[in-house]
């Protein structure tokens, strides 16, 4: 399987914010649309960083609620991996757990195009396991 089959079953919807909204703002949009990062661009193509949940819980245990007036592009990652429409499922989540990371960005030809999530991975790993299962025990009762 690859990152396409799952872009295509889950739609290539990407929330954005800009880096200068501030982190108050991006909490409300992580709990909006019920997501754990957010892509930081000023476009909606090119990405400049993302920004998750666990930078805002990190930076909250160090600067407290100061932290919330904040600028989002003071709590971004920037060095931000990223994967391609024609990247494997397995690539995908072996990157995601080398790297530690929940959220990697889908980039065509330079602009973001959608976002895939260690949950989007994982489902779509059971699925294709649930399919196997199902394949061979079609195979053993035919």
């Amino acid at each position: 399987m690859r990152i396409e089959d799952i872009i295509r079953g889950k739609g290539a919807g990407v929330v954005t914010i800009e880096s200068a909204a501030s982190v108050e703002q991006l909490v409300a949009v992580l709990g909006e649309h019920r997501i754990g990062a957010v892509i930081v661009s000023s476009d909606g193509l090119h990405i400049e960083g993302i920004v998750s949940e666990r930078d805002v819980v990190r930076e909250l245990g160090k600067q407290g609620a100061s932290v919330l007036a904040r600028q989002v592009s003071d709590i971004m990652t920037v060095n931000v991996h990223t994967c391609s429409l024609g990247d494997t499922l397995e690539e995908t989540a072996q990157t995601m757990t080398y790297q530690r990371i929940r959220h990697l960005p889908v980039v065509v030809n330079g602009e973001l195009h959608g976002v895939i999530s260690i949950g989007d991975v994982v489902k779509n790993r059971i699925d294709q396991l649930l399919d196997e299962r199902n394949h061979l025990l079609g195979y053993l009762h035919a």
